[in-house]
């Protein structure tokens, strides 16, 4: 008898144990995994020093001419998955304050696969291999398109493109001390590093709103990361730039990844030949419509049967 007692206490004891340390109450808890600090050299700088940083390397780039990459990728959020389009190779011309053109060509025949141009008010979009010529302010649509296509706009890429210089007459700054994730230099593995973060406030008639965050490395001081908000908070544009080269007095970035996470689609120039403050007439930011191409505005969304040289339909 005693021994049937022994052997039930001692089953009821291991099963309370395991009871208890699976509800995890009192005998252990648990800890997040915290991740390692990199091993990277950190450098100081204060927040006029980020801001010098920002303003005089803009007030540097006047106009650029490049050769580059461009690898794209779009959301299907019927289907929930990202697509991936092939590389293509192409040309972006910019001209302070608001001229950019940017050709894509297709890949090994080099015949035109896109055309887009814009003044910083009307943009212009030739697609050959649709046979069609969009038309329409840089304004954003309220409402996406169900083609992810139809939502880019050269806006985008200029924004992205160039670091816009802060206004302090029109804009507040605030420093912030933040973390990010990079590779370390050492062991090659995910690390945590420190960072700078310079957020820009701006303010209008409607009151003051976050306009834009600015992530500083603190291995070269360069901004790596910007972050881009609407007036109503939302995140429109996430840039990030990498590979920072010395190109005749302005440090510009070998790689800009741009994603819009609204309009669902994001793209990645690479520059592959890169000449800025070159000359740049205003020729070279014209584009006409190609012969027979339909003509749609995508500011009133309607598709004109027009053709060049012929009246709508």
């Amino acid at each position: 008898m005693y021994f049937y007692w022994r052997k039930a206490f001692l089953s009821f004891l291991l099963l309370s144990l395991v009871l208890v340390t699976l509800s995890g109450c009192g005998l252990r808890t648990s800890h997040p995994i915290k991740m390692r600090a990199s091993t990277a050299t950190l450098r100081e700088a204060t927040l006029e020093q980020l801001l010098e940083n920002i303003n005089s390397n803009a007030a540097k780039l006047q106009t650029l001419k490049a050769t580059v990459d461009i690898d794209s990728s779009v959301l299907e959020q019927k289907k929930e998955k990202v697509t991936d389009n092939p590389q293509v190779p192409g040309y972006i011309l910019m001209r302070k304050p608001d001229m950019l053109r940017m050709i894509g060509l297709m890949p090994v025949v080099h015949n035109h696969a896109f055309d887009m141009v814009t003044n910083g008010k009307k943009f212009e979009f030739a697609i050959p291999p649709r046979n069609k010529f969009y038309v329409g302010s840089d304004q954003q649509p309220q409402k996406p398109a169900t083609d992810p296509l139809l939502n880019l706009r050269p806006q985008h890429i200029s924004d992205a493109l160039l670091l816009r210089p802060i206004n302090p007459e029109k804009e507040i700054v605030v420093l912030e001390h933040t973390t990010e994730v990079v590779k370390d230099p050492k062991t090659h593995k995910d690390a945590e590093q420190d960072a700078y973060t310079v957020e820009v406030i701006n303010r209008d008639e409607a009151g003051a709103f976050l306009s834009r965050k600015i992530v500083f490395s603190r291995t070269d001081l360069m901004p790596h990361e910007q972050y881009i908000y609407d007036r109503q908070g939302r995140l429109v544009t996430y840039a990030r730039y990498e590979n920072f080269a010395n190109k005749a007095g302005v440090m510009f970035p070998g790689i800009i990844s741009i994603q819009r996470p609204i309009e669902g689609y994001s793209i990645t120039i690479s520059m592959v030949k890169l000449d800025v403050n070159v000359p740049l007439t205003d020729d070279q930011f014209v584009l006409t419509q190609p012969p027979g191409s339909q003509l749609i505005n995508l500011d009133t969304q309607s598709s004109a049967a027009a053709t060049q040289g012929k009246q709508p339909q």
